[in-house]
């Protein structure tokens, strides 16, 4: 089964120059495997990244919820559209401490999906929730997702416009990746409570939060992970081509 993995560069590379060459060496690498892979740079970096690519998709990691009009600093879906962007990253847990709001994620989500944008949300709990136990994280996962998605309906008829990452804010750039055994019980509760509320009858769950190419295949192996939001390790050309493969599907 082809995983999707995404290459979330946050506020990386330096330069022009470097995120091109970065994006080349990705392009390059994506050639020897089967998995779709999506490379999401800063917005600066968008026009000249997307030159470069064939294979691989170019992502954004935000969408403003307003659309074209008197809002200074704020990037569009129409723009990001017209940029040659496929997918955009909505709710990171970054964004979210920034002060992003569950109302203003669901209408990012609105926004982007009604310019035919495939969505990648963000929901995961802080370790104050995690170390009260399993039951507690779902808790805290299903009422984000609950919020990020009122009102969205007819999700039958995008069946692709929709992907969960799971990213447990613990586990994002600490170096401490959750058990591939949690993840996966996490997922199952997302898919769970995604299938007969949004009608989608197979939804996709990444999992993401300190994914590097030692620990990738653990968590890309497992039929109920569909795929992997990757950090920092996606900055490392010869890393992310690890985890690329990581899954089994590489040719050799």
């Amino acid at each position: 089964m082809k995983k999707l993995i995404v290459a979330n560069w946050k506020a990386n590379p330096d330069s022009v120059r470097r995120a091109v060459s970065l994006a080349f060496a990705i392009e390059s690498s994506a050639k020897y495997s089967k998995n779709k892979i999506v490379i999401a740079p800063p917005f600066p970096f968008l026009a000249a990244v997307k030159k470069v690519l064939r294979r691989v998709k170019l992502g954004a990691q935000n969408v403003s919820e307003n659309y074209h009009g008197p809002y200074t600093g704020e990037v569009t879906a129409e723009e990001l559209k017209d940029l040659g962007v496929s997918y955009v990253i909505v709710g990171h847990s970054e964004r979210r401490s920034l002060g992003e709001t569950d109302l203003i994620i669901n209408k990012k989500i609105k926004a982007a999906i009604k310019k035919n944008l495939k969505v990648i949300l963000c929901v995961g709990e802080p370790w104050s929730v995690r170390k009260k136990g399993i039951r507690a994280a779902e808790k805290f996962v299903r009422e984000q997702l609950q919020k990020d998605l009122k009102g969205i309906e007819n999700w039958k008829l995008k069946i692709e416009n929709l992907i969960v990452a799971y990213e447990p804010v613990w586990a994002i750039g600490t170096g401490r990746a959750d058990k591939p055994q949690d993840a996966i019980q996490m997922i199952r509760f997302i898919k769970k409570f995604l299938n007969p509320k949004s009608y989608i009858l197979n939804p996709k769950v990444l999992y993401g939060g300190s994914v590097t190419a030692k620990n990738a295949a653990k968590f890309l192996n497992q039929k109920e992970i569909d795929g992997a939001l990757v950090g920092g390790a996606s900055l490392k050309p010869k890393k992310f081509q690890k985890i690329i493969q990581a899954s089994g599907n590489a040719i050799a």
